[in-house]
């Protein structure tokens, strides 16, 4: 029995959901809109602050983002790409700001420098090449280089407090990156969200299943609250549920789900809040992965700030698990193993030795072990100033490659129905950064008529100035965007 009919239907109540919600309510307030979620608040899965890295990922300091190609040069496409989608947040969240429907920004994203550190002659090379590289540009003309152990004191002075003085180091900073509290934001969002007519919110409600019937999608529920099943008949469907998503768009029956699969790896951190630590180091420091190691596995010492509290994080430190979400069943991955994706994670498992190598090394460490690696980076850190923290899940991507049979990629990815019906976002970092941008692509793909027709791409320009131009290719558009999310959402360097 159908009991709701809906314009959307939004799976899952984290950073992207929201993100979509909001941007839809804004083009056309009166579309009448349900997020569901399974558990009983919003935003405790991945992008729960404690659950992620909180980078306000720009490619400023991730090396994985820059890899060094074969001929020595550096591959700066997907910098390139994650730093204009970054942008693209940020000018959504300062329009939201402006019209009052985000509170003052410092309470979900503070100024944090972004800065990258290394070791080692080889590794110093690569920095140095990828700074020259990156710098021509006018999206990092900003990022400042060094290999003076003094000015690097400056910049990261408990990374430098005793290093070994015949270490060869390099540093690169932007002072204006940022710490986001992505699990604050979202509930921002959708607190905003909750006070707009024909707007709903249901959690403890599990999505059991998904038929589209003429053009339609009726979505089975379950309210957990209540102990009762109904309907949700829905015009569009939005799977944004994390490691959540890959059984729900398997069950949706669509062409366009074929071949794909999900890896699980959870992740840990280890934190520390002791005031006299932590109030030494304002930072996000990322250095370069271990050998087999997944790029979601960069070493980085950062400053958080969640739900106002400052604190250091150090990690991630990866493990297995064949749960999907942190809060989820271990019967997660079988149950996701079918005739069409077998043999793409079948190719993944043979292709992939180095991290199974390394995932089960990550499972094996001690505490002891986990400071170690604290100590690269840190050297005078104390065991008992730093605590375990376990993170949230991420479902790295496994889909068909005529080559190989299957490939794993990291990163976030799109999968839609041909008639726009249904959208579902499969993969992790970067992840809620790129939310805005990741959004509208949504939208320019599933509501196409609406889009060329009732002035959503105006609204579009003045929610984020530049839609519609290249940030990458008008320096002058650059300088005027920038200007204006780094004043009002307060990221200049404080004096």
């Amino acid at each position: 029995m159908t009991l709701k009919t809906v314009d959307i239907l939004l799976v899952g109540a984290g950073a992207m959901s929201a993100s979509l919600g909001m941007l839809l309510k804004q083009l056309d307030p009166g579309l009448k809109i349900a997020m569901i979620e399974r558990l009983d608040q919003v935003a405790l899965e991945s992008t729960s602050g404690w659950n992620n890295a909180g980078t306000g990922h720009a490619a400023y300091c991730e090396l994985n983002y820059t890899p060094q190609l074969a001929d020595g040069s550096i591959d700066t496409r997907k910098a390139f790409a994650i730093n204009t989608a970054f942008e693209v947040s940020l000018q959504f969240w300062s329009w939201l700001v402006e019209q009052n429907m985000l509170p003052a920004p410092k309470a979900f994203i503070n100024q944090a420098p972004h800065q990258s550190f290394v070791w080692g002659e080889e590794n110093v090379a690569f920095l140095r090449k990828r700074h020259e590289t990156l710098s021509a540009h006018p999206l990092f003309a900003d990022m400042q280089y060094s290999e003076d152990p003094e000015q690097l004191r400056q910049w990261m002075p408990l990374v430098m407090h005793n290093r070994d003085s015949n270490q060869k180091v390099a540093g690169t900073r932007v002072s204006y990156g940022s710490d986001v509290d992505f699990g604050a934001l979202t509930r921002y969002l959708v607190e905003h969200l909750q006070r707009q007519p024909s707007f709903e919110l249901l959690t403890s409600h599990t999505v059991k299943d998904l038929e589209q019937i003429d053009g339609r999608w009726e979505v089975k529920v379950r309210d957990e609250q209540l102990d009762k099943s109904y309907t949700i008949d829905a015009g569009f469907v939005f799977l944004g549920a994390g490691g959540g998503s890959l059984p729900l768009l398997q069950k949706s029956g669509i062409p366009e789900r074929e071949g794909y699969g999900g890896f699980p790896v959870s992740g840990q951190w280890l934190v520390c809040t002791t005031p006299e630590v932590v109030e030494q180091h304002h930072a996000k420091v990322y250095g370069k992965p271990p050998l087999g190691a997944p790029p979601m596995s960069v070493p980085h010492l950062d400053t958080r700030i969640i739900n106002g509290k400052k604190a250091l994080l150090f990690g991630p430190f990866a493990g297995f698990t064949t749960k999907f979400l942190k809060q989820g069943s271990f019967l997660d991955l079988p149950k996701s193993v079918n005739l069409g994706n077998l043999k793409p994670m079948l190719s993944v498992a043979r292709d992939n030795m180095d991290l199974t190598r390394y995932l089960i090394s990550e499972v094996m460490q001690s505490h002891g072990d986990r400071v170690a690696s604290l100590q690269d980076f840190y050297p005078d850190a104390k065991a008992e100033d730093w605590k375990l923290s376990i993170a949230g899940q991420r479902v790295q991507i496994i889909k068909k490659d005529p080559e190989k049979g299957g490939k794993l990629e990291f990163g976030t990815e799109v999968i839609t129905s041909a008639d726009g019906s249904l959208a579902a976002l499969l993969g992790a970092s970067p992840g809620a950064s790129t939310a805005a941008q990741t959004m509208v692509n949504i939208i320019e793909t599933c509501f196409t008529e609406r889009f060329n027709s009732d002035g959503w791409q105006a609204k579009l320009r003045e929610m984020i100035p530049s839609y519609g131009q290249s940030l990458a290719d008008d320096p002058a558009l650059l300088k005027v965007v920038r200007e204006r999310t780094l004043s009002t959402l307060q990221l200049h360097e404080e004096a």
